[in-house]
């Protein structure tokens, strides 16, 4: 049985404990998860990649010891900044809600996970798969310290995987797309009072993004997801204000669907800017595939009974942000992802997560542990 007070406190004990990335330190709250996890009987390791980028491997033997499934959170937060009324460590209670810094983003969803599998050893159940659980470390910044070295050493090696990292009771199927670029541009340094006798990397770099901007991509529609988006992060170039700019560069994010293929839009990219310029180079900073799975997948039909028992109706829907579920579709492990934190909440000052959510998703969550089916 799910006992409110209990998680209520656990995930105030989790909110107290800073995990925030950067600086990055996951040990102090892997530590608090390995111990509560092997006072209830779970096998459990940590798994360090860099020194206290800490992640936590636990295990639950059921009766058919050839399935298995994985549910994982992260451990790490955004860091807090400076605009907070609350104290984002003090995780305080008001008006049905706990406050602090990782209580949608993802607190909560590990809070329900240990509660979850703790009223599942109380009440002696065997579930009919051997149950993994990984909360782990660095996802807000990429997960190169987490969850994919576990994946691609084989430390982790499910037949199927539910990411706890999402919101409002959300059944994410679908995934955008994800590239981060760099775009370098050279010019020629002249004095600015004979622009002429230059080139002016900054009014090259004008153009180029204008053209990108106004670009019309080319896209397989998905009922999931919005249509593809183009974001100039950073931008900046030249040396004094009286000099012509030899030198230009700015970031971009492209946000592309299912059935895109990012070495197209690289080509894209690349034909775009040699228009204005040959003198560039396009550094890229990260990329993650485009992701999708069928509604009619088992994992996604046990979620909708399971979150019908707690009183919610289910929704499909898909992610305009990365999550980790990409990263399963690599090793050909099936994935989607579902959580219980507050829309629009996440990486806010005064982040907070309902109480009545984090109860009604902890039930459904055992709900499903209990129905689940290889």
């Amino acid at each position: 049985m799910i006992k409110l007070k209990r998680l209520i406190k656990l995930t105030q004990d989790l909110i107290r404990i800073d995990s925030q990335n950067p600086p990055g330190d996951e040990r102090g709250i892997a530590l608090f998860v390995r111990n509560y996890l092997k006072d209830l009987g779970l096998k459990v390791k940590i798994y360090e990649f860099q020194p206290r980028r800490s992640n936590i491997v636990a295990s639950l033997n059921g009766s058919k010891k050839r399935h298995s499934l994985l549910l994982t959170p992260h451990l790490d937060t955004v860091p807090a900044g400076g605009s907070w009324k609350m104290n984002p460590f003090k995780a305080k209670l008001v008006g049905g809600r706990i406050y602090g810094l990782g209580a949608t983003d993802c607190k909560c969803n590990l809070a329900s996970l240990i509660e979850a599998v703790h009223s599942i050893v109380e009440e002696k159940s065997l579930l009919p798969y051997n149950l993994i659980l990984a909360a782990t470390a660095d996802e807000e910044s990429g997960s190169q310290l987490g969850l994919i070295p576990l994946l691609d050493k084989g430390i982790l090696k499910p037949d199927a995987a539910l990411v706890l990292d999402a919101d409002d009771f959300q059944i994410v199927v679908a995934q955008k797309g994800l590239m981060h670029l760099r775009v370098c541009l050279k010019g020629k340094k002249a004095h600015g009072a004979y622009p002429d006798q230059g080139v002016n990397a900054i009014d090259i770099a004008s153009e180029v993004i204008r053209d990108i901007k106004n670009h019309r991509f080319i896209y397989r529609k998905n009922k999931y997801l919005k249509p593809p988006t183009v974001n100039i992060g950073t931008i900046k170039g030249g040396d004094k204000v009286n000099v012509v700019a030899d030198w230009c560069e700015f970031e971009l994010d492209l946000r592309f669907l299912p059935g895109s293929n990012h070495k197209h839009l690289l080509s894209l990219l690349r034909s775009i800017i040699k228009k204005y310029t040959h003198k560039f180079k396009i550094e890229i900073n990260g990329i993650q595939k485009p992701y999708l799975i069928s509604e009619d997948t088992p994992l996604v039909g046990y979620l909708k009974k399971a979150l019908r028992y707690a009183g919610v109706r289910p929704k499909v829907s898909g992610s305009e942000g990365a999550t980790v579920i990409t990263f399963f579709q690599e090793k050909g492990i099936p994935s989607c992802a579902t959580g219980f934190g507050v829309s629009s909440c996440a990486h806010i000052a005064d982040e907070y997560v309902n109480i009545n959510s984090l109860y009604k998703g902890t039930l459904a969550l055992e709900r499903f542990l209990r129905i689940y089916q290889p």
